[in-house]
């Protein structure tokens, strides 16, 4: 272990940019934690985080990362071992007790209340006041400093948290826990639903908290992250800490060889495929904040691609398309069949429709409920025998979907809110390939996934298309979009500017993504421009 002095307590951060004079002392000690439900979580793990470093932790989904952050700040205990923050035992029972000796964090899972203001939640815990009334005008000041510190100063603060998108609420999460007093920040897969451009801000605040001498324990999935932030990485598997590594120069092939314990065989890349005939038809439609007209077709066969910034309209163009959003013109039909009727999400599982949304623990499961009920949702009539249930022709196919899909739980009956993301992911995806739809809308279906995971879901989808069937994916991801679409069509500011085919490179689609964002800004628009270059 690194030699480690005393410190003071938590200081809030000086937003000014000076560094923290003195040694590098460990901000947080982890000795011989130990975890476990129904089966062991994670065993044994020893870490530290020194002040002023990015320690990277990375694993498979279920590997325990998100436990073991959960235990550091508050959220849950540990059946043994010790945590040690400055030498002293770390008695936190609490996020609010954890956060009050320093330790910030900003979850995978968002912890932000839709119905309030984004403002009220920036500063839901230290609200500005006078005589017994809160401050709005001190508040709002405040929600736009800290709104700009993460590159959203053109958000309406008082606009209520649930009309954002989920890459803007986590920019969000990110500003509230940048405006608290911090030593050690947790970041669990901050970047899952950033753009490049939010990405570069996020590395940039990063950089910042270094200089400040604040710990960082970041959690990720994305191998291309680690040269850039990593000063040094630990890796767990199966809730054991197994391999540590200086800096972030480290061959992908031994971080993924040590996160499945074993070595991986590397998914082969896509070939071209033979598109068929028109499965999914979008004729002009338009709804909500987007007022201009869309239409689109996808063949069978084939897997089209959403490229964009973070707010450029994907997740609003899958939801119209499905029916959860109400649309106000336009059509959509399955193979030249009847339009389906606007704003009716059965109607669009009627006609072969189904869809991974964006947020799967809010929008796709039942998390209280189990593997099996999750599994079969969508095919509960082909279990059913005159108004009863058919128990052993339902556990039967959830079964196969859990083999199919190789999902890691203890079993059927386990609920599904206690599976890792990943195999969540797999539960929803499981359900609709089961359900015999033609057309899936995937809104980022490998986000906060590890490799393997994310190589099966991309093995399942390009069977899908290989059987005949057709996907309209929508990802941030453009290495995502490289591996598996056909076709991309880029989309900026509610409207498609591009459309790309065969080969072509992240620069290119970035720029379009870009275009039109910028083309309206003005005499600064040169500025931002480079910047999203960079």
């Amino acid at each position: 272990m690194t030699g480690r002095s005393s410190s003071p307590g938590p200081q809030p951060i000086d937003h000014s940019g000076a560094a923290r004079p003195g040694p590098m002392p460990a901000v947080i000690q982890v000795e011989g934690i130990s975890k476990a439900y129904s089966v062991p979580v994670l065993s044994n793990v020893s870490l530290e985080v020194l002040a002023g470093e990015v320690h990277v932790l990375m694993g498979a989904n279920g590997a325990g990362k998100s436990t073991l952050a959960a235990i550091i700040g508050g959220l849950n205990t540990a059946d043994s071992g010790r945590i040690l923050r400055h030498d002293r035992p770390l008695r936190a029972r609490s996020r609010r007790e954890a956060q009050s000796q320093g330790i910030v964090m900003v979850l995978q899972e968002l912890n932000l209340i839709p119905t309030l203001s984004v403002a009220e939640n920036l500063f839901l815990d230290c609200l500005p006041h006078s005589l017994g009334f809160v401050d709005r005008k001190t508040l709002h000041s405040r929600a736009r400093r800290a709104l700009a510190r993460v590159g959203l100063d053109q958000l309406e603060v008082a606009t209520p948290l649930g009309r954002l998108g989920i890459g803007q609420r986590q920019l969000v999460e990110i500003a509230r826990a940048l405006e608290r007093k911090c030593e050690l920040l947790i970041l669990d897969e901050p970047t899952a639903a950033l753009s490049v451009r939010e990405v570069e801000i996020l590395f940039a605040n990063i950089r910042r908290l270094q200089a400040l001498s604040v710990g960082i324990l970041y959690i990720t999935h994305r191998l291309d992250e680690l040269p850039r932030i990593a000063s040094r990485v630990s890796v767990l598997c199966d809730g054991r800490c197994v391999a540590e590594y200086a800096g972030g120069e480290v061959a992908h092939e031994r971080l993924i060889r040590d996160m499945a314990g074993g070595v991986v065989e590397r998914p082969s890349p896509s070939t071209a495929r033979l598109a068929g005939p028109m499965l999914l038809s979008v004729e002009g439609i338009s709804g909500g904040s987007r007022r201009e007209a869309l239409s689109l077709g996808v063949r069978a066969g084939e897997i089209v691609g959403l490229a964009g910034l973070v707010g450029a309209g994907r997740t609003e163009l899958l939801r119209s398309i499905f029916g959860a959003d109400r649309r106000q013109s336009g059509t959509v039909s399955v193979a030249g069949g009847p339009p389906i009727r606007p704003g009716s999400p059965r109607a669009a599982v009627a006609a072969g429709i189904g869809m991974l949304p964006e947020d799967r623990r809010h929008d796709g499961l039942l998390l209280s409920q189990s593997v099996r009920v999750n599994a079969t949702l969508a095919t509960l009539s082909r279990h059913s025998r005159h108004g009863w249930l058919d128990r052993r022709s339902e556990r039967a196919a959830a079964e196969g979907i859990c083999t199919r899909l190789d999902v890691r739980c203890a079993g059927i009956e386990q609920p599904v809110r206690r599976l890792s993301g990943g195999n969540q992911q797999k539960v929803v995806l499981g359900r609709w390939l089961d359900a015999g739809c033609r057309v899936l809308l995937c809104d980022e279906p490998t986000r906060g996934v590890d490799a393997a995971a994310k190589a099966t879901i991309h093995a399942r989808l390009r069977a899908f298309v290989a059987d005949g069937g057709a996907v309209l994916l929508a990802s941030g991801e453009l290495s995502e979009l490289r591996a598996v679409c056909d076709r991309v069509l880029v989309m900026a500011e509610g409207i498609f500017v591009a459309e790309f085919g065969g080969e072509w490179s992240d620069e290119e689609v970035t720029a379009a993504a870009f275009t039109r964002a910028f083309s309206a800004e003005g005499a600064g628009s040169d500025r931002l421009w480079e910047e999203g270059k960079q």
